[in-house]
């Protein structure tokens, strides 16, 4: 078979699989659990880096892995954000909608492939440890569309599921407009996985009422 086959993707394509299953909840309704599967999926991507990092590979399979993460970010925090749209509005999805979910996924392989370039060109020039992203991480939408569609049940007024596309689109600018953010490392990692676990549970004790909202549209 052809492929690089090396323990150091396992959690990647644990991700990936997460990914593909809450595809399939959102598009039948499920919302709590498409939700649970997002954060799982970020998860997955926070600590795979570590993983493979403590692996013993080839430089083949470096580059491998390096491609494997990309596209699989794509399918994780691209395509599935986008479906997650979907399952929420149900046959309220319109024009407007679709633009925004293609524009969203256009804007994600943007950045995933800018970033692949510029760390090749990092790692070639003998560039040390990454200490910024430039534009939004991909994978920040693992925790920023949980908290969004939480704040339908805390913040009536906002209202996020009607205006869910809206924040894709401001999410996809994101994506692509030239700041900085820091890279966080072991604090930073740690900070941000106490704060995913709460609103992991907030989505466990919480979600049905999302779904319902997402139903009554």
């Amino acid at each position: 078979m052809i492929g690089y086959y090396n323990v150091s993707v396992i959690l990647t394509y644990f991700g990936l699989c997460t990914a593909v299953f809450g595809m399939t909840k959102a598009l039948t309704g499920d919302v709590r659990i498409a939700l649970l599967c997002l954060m799982v999926c970020g998860m997955c991507d926070m600590f795979d880096g570590a993983i493979a990092r403590k692996c013993k590979r080839t430089e083949d399979e470096k580059s491998f892995g390096v491609q494997i993460d990309s596209l699989c970010d794509l399918v994780c925090f691209g395509v599935f954000p986008a479906m997650l749209g979907y399952g929420i509005k149900g046959i309220e999805v319109n024009f407007f909608d679709i633009v925004a979910s293609a524009i969203f996924v256009l804007a994600a392989i943007i950045r995933l492939g800018y970033f692949n370039v510029q760390e090749l060109n990092r790692t070639s020039s003998g560039g040390g440890k990454r200490e910024y992203y430039e534009g939004l991480p991909v994978t920040s939408v693992a925790l920023l569309l949980p908290v969004f569609l939480l704040m339908d049940i805390y913040i009536k007024p906002l209202n996020p599921i009607k205006i869910y596309s809206i924040a894709l689109l401001l999410i996809a600018v994101a994506f692509v407009s030239k700041f900085k953010v820091k890279k966080p490392y072991m604090h930073g990692l740690i900070v941000i996985a106490f704060i995913g676990l709460v609103i992991f549970l907030l989505i466990l004790l919480e979600g049905d009422n999302i779904a319902n909202a997402s139903a009554i549209i």
